[in-house]
């Protein structure tokens, strides 16, 4: 620092040209990013309505899901009590519940078509 290699703190005008450079491109991108458009977040476009309905299926989705283990296992558990079989009256159950859970998300989702026995 004593010897001057960084110059006159006063003068920022001469720059090095390295220095130059890495002004000049900070410039262009200050630039570019005032000239960028970007939606506000208050914006109520078409992302929103998108958002809003991917969250609306995956609430259908996981309802269709813990609707069918919840009901398998609500029959089992009566199942049980009724016989007294338990607990495999509530296993049963709560397997058939689940598997029929995800058929039943597969049919909203539209992986498996749904197999109507008016056609």
């Amino acid at each position: 620092m004593a010897d001057g290699t960084r110059g006159n703190k006063g003068n920022r005008k001469e720059l090095p040209d390295d220095e130059a450079a890495l002004s000049a491109r900070l410039q262009r991108l200050g630039e570019r990013l005032a000239t960028a458009s970007r939606p506000s977040e208050n914006d109520s476009g078409p992302r929103q309505t998108a958002d809003a309905s991917a969250m609306a299926r995956g609430f259908r989705l996981s309802t269709e899901l813990v609707a069918g283990v919840v009901v398998g296992a609500l029959i089992g558990w009566l199942l049980d009590r009724w016989l007294g079989i338990s607990p495999w009256g509530l296993i049963v159950f709560l397997l058939l519940g689940f598997a029929a859970g995800v058929l039943n998300v597969m049919r909203a989702a539209g992986v498996v078509r749904n197999n109507n026995l008016t056609d």
